[in-house]
């Protein structure tokens, strides 16, 4: 007999290529294990032509690589056969040689798994492989998906997975071999709660904890989970099944449920006691896996709560800006390590209202990631909302914010049983935005620098001083060296992106051939997205920063967008005399204010009331005020001590100077009022008598107003009041 006619009738598949890995033979089996059609001996195409599937072809270069070396390669690959159905094929490779000796192609040989004699080598190659998919997956239900993809239609026409939900076995997977689908009102759906009757074999499943075993339906009886079941089971002929439960740590997960019928054409279509310990082992492993994946989004769910509740849950609606944030845990992946603690991390953002419609803007970053990071960063963001309500400087706050951070270092003692805490170290950026001016003052502790998005440009913000990170200034340099203010004026609808650096520190991608990009290649390419997105809102221009960058995201990361408004908001503002008859002229410059704004007659009228006792507040106290902090400049030579008090006008000087400022703003739900003068005493609400003629104007403004406050200013302080514009 002829080796060719051999070949034609043997019951493996026999595959021939050249050097390059092109076709030039395949025998009958292989056409019928691989669904492809041809006469004769020379083939075109690829091995790869066969079917192989794409996540398998750096095994096939792997194959060809070994074998052009002289070696011999065996394993197995997923095959998309012709007809569109998949297989689990099992292929040797050895070198074709030419007489000489060197290597001139690859013979293949090659089996579908579980066909063979060689049953036990081919399960424990799939169950290697399933383990190895049930390791990549930290998810519940990619975890089940996976495993029914690994055993349909290779081990199985049919399988399902259902899970304990308290009481509740609910289905979460329901596969069956290619084209075919349960018609309605037969097998329950995917979500459906599922009831085994007593003396089913999937209740005995689960009450004995033991894989049950359903070699031939024809010679068995058990109880229908109902009639739609039991007709579709008779249409579709079920021959067998394996039911296994789903233990682990003496708990019951579930059960996974493989069924054979006549859907497909088998070798063998009735499972055997070999079958049952197979299903066994894969149930054990898949029960792991759901174990772990189930504590794994429990620990996922409360983390991201804590994290979520950590951070703003809302953004307050404010007058003259736009803003969207993103915050992003980073990703779970084993390799850092750390476990759950890679879902958060100490990134924040806050936007804090403050007086007369001024805002406070807070991006920031605790170095390191988990609990202890997400933790230092909640009491942080919860300081600095504190410090921000005295309305200090924004330099003024970040030193606070410093000492804090080394207060709540984590107490630690050497041997001598000195201190030895170091503090965490923190990034942060606070900015304060008047929407009113457009002025943005702002101070930063070691943090990357806004990106300003104007006229289809993107450019960082110039900052002339960026101090060190909290927690790291050296002992004995007061925070004030360390954080300077600096002032900018925004453009007219510009917006600015403030982030932390998990936005451009991510794991490579294929953009870059695996290799890490530089700070600055990542920044160029973040603002080159950004630009041509600059007209858009801010919701856009989030989500374009989002996707900027290559690669998957390695930390956690915050993004803050904020748009100044293209328009100018209603401003008015004048400067009185500090005297008893300006009362009456600060009240009715706020009157025709107010209604030239169509403020209702009744918010319109309660807020000149208040202005009249606020501005009568100024001018009472005005002349118990202290010096004005201003330099007297006399001409001649120095005086003498007794007579520098006797130049002529002097006190009228000092009287004169002393006047007050009144600012009224509209907003889009309130009018603000603002009230500026020189004395540097607060005021406080006093506790006035029956008889008492005076006491009572800041007590009306607490309890009439929305909101109100004083703050300190360079020249002095200021009062200020909310009043809303719609009736309550």
């Amino acid at each position: 007999m002829s080796a060719s006619a051999v070949l034609d009738h043997a019951e493996m598949a026999v595959v021939v290529t050249d050097r390059f890995s092109n076709l030039l033979y395949w025998n009958p089996f292989a056409e019928k294990l691989f669904g492809r059609q041809g006469k004769g001996s020379v083939r075109e195409g690829s091995v790869l032509s066969l079917g192989i599937m794409e996540k398998d072809h750096p095994l096939a270069v792997e194959l060809a690589k070994h074998v052009l070396k002289g070696g011999v390669w065996e394993g197995t690959f997923d095959v998309k056969r012709g007809d569109g159905t998949m297989i689990y094929v099992r292929a040797q490779a050895v070198p074709l040689r030419h007489d000489s000796g060197s290597v001139t192609g690859i013979v293949i040989t090659a089996r579908e798994a579980m066909r063979s004699n060689e049953r036990e080598k081919d399960r424990f190659g799939l169950l290697e492989r399933i383990g190895e998919r049930l390791a990549g997956s930290l998810y519940v239900e990619e975890t089940l998906k996976r495993v029914a993809e690994m055993l349909v239609p290779q081990f199985a026409d049919h399988c399902f997975i259902e899970l304990m939900e308290g009481e509740r076995l609910v289905r979460r997977v329901s596969q069956h071999v290619q084209g075919w689908n349960p018609p309605p009102d037969t097998w329950k759906s995917v979500g459906s709660e599922i009831r085994y009757p007593a003396g089913h074999y999937a209740d005995t499943a689960m009450r004995r904890q033991e894989t049950i075993l359903v070699e031939d339906f024809a010679s068995s009886n058990f109880p229908s989970p109902h009639e739609g079941s039991a007709r579709l089971c008779g249409e579709i002929g079920m021959t067998s099944a394996v039911v296994a439960p789903l233990c682990v740590r003496g708990e019951t997960l579930g059960l996974m449920y493989l069924g054979l019928s006549n859907l497909t054409d088998r070798r063998s279509p009735h499972y055997d006691a070999f079958d049952r310990d197979f299903v066994g082992a894969i149930a054990t492993r898949v029960a792991l896996a759901v174990d772990n994946a189930l504590l794994f989004e429990e620990e996922r769910h409360t983390a991201e709560s804590f994290q979520k509740h950590l951070l703003p849950r809302a953004l307050p609606a404010l007058d003259g800006l736009d803003i969207a944030v993103r915050y992003y845990p980073a990703a779970p992946l084993a390799s850092h390590g750390q476990g759950i603690q890679t879902q958060v991390g100490g990134d924040w953002y806050d936007v804090i209202p403050l007086s007369a419609g001024r805002v406070g803007i807070v991006i920031g970053d605790v170095e390191g990631r988990g609990a202890k990071a997400a933790a230092i960063m909640g009491q942080l963001r919860a300081a600095l909302r504190a410090f921000a309500q005295d309305d200090k400087p924004p330099a003024d706050i970040l030193a606070r914010l410093d000492e804090w951070t080394r207060i709540i270092a984590t107490p630690e003692q050497d041997e001598s049983g000195a201190d030895i805490s170091v503090p965490p170290i923190v990034t942060c950026q606070y900015l304060v935005y008047d929407a009113w001016s457009r002025q943005l003052s702002f101070a930063n502790a070691g943090h990357a620098p806004p990106l300003l998005l104007h006229d289809g440009q993107c450019l960082e913000m110039s900052i002339e001083e960026v101090g060190q990170p909290l927690g790291v200034r050296a002992k004995g340099m007061h925070a004030d060296l360390v954080y300077k203010e600096e002032t900018r004026t925004l453009p007219p609808g510009a917006a600015l992106v403030l982030y932390t650096d998990g936005l451009v520190d991510r794991r490579p991608g294929r953009d870059f051939g695996g290799r890490m990009p530089s700070d600055e290649e990542t920044l160029g390419i973040l603002q080159e997205k950004l630009a041509a997105c600059t007209k858009e809102n801010v919701e856009r221009i989030a989500d374009t920063a989002t996707r900027a960058v290559p690669g998957e995201i390695d930390d956690d990361m915050a993004i803050l967008v904020l748009r100044a408004s293209p328009v100018d908001l209603d401003v008015e503002e004048r400067t009185f005399p500090a005297q008893p008859i300006m009362v009456g002229e600060a009240r009715r410059m706020a009157a025709e204010a107010f209604s030239g704004w169509n403020v209702p007659d009744e918010r319109a009228e309660l807020a000149c009331l208040l202005v009249s006792e606020v501005v009568t507040n100024v001018v009472l106290h005005a002349a118990t005020a202290s010096i004005p902090r201003r330099e007297l400049v006399v001409e001649g030579p120095p005086l003498p001590f007794e007579e520098s008090w006797d130049v002529p006008g002097f006190e009228e000087e000092l009287v004169s100077d002393k006047e007050f400022t009144l600012r009224l703003r509209r907003g889009e739900e309130s009018v603000w009022v603002e009230v500026f003068d020189q004395d540097l005493r607060l005021p406080r609400i006093r506790s006035a008598g029956e008889n008492d003629e005076g006491g009572r104007g800041l007590y009306l403004v607490d309890q009439l107003a929305k909101r109100w406050g004083s703050r300190p200013t360079k020249e002095g302080k200021a009062v200020w009041f909310e009043i809303p514009t719609r009736s309550r």
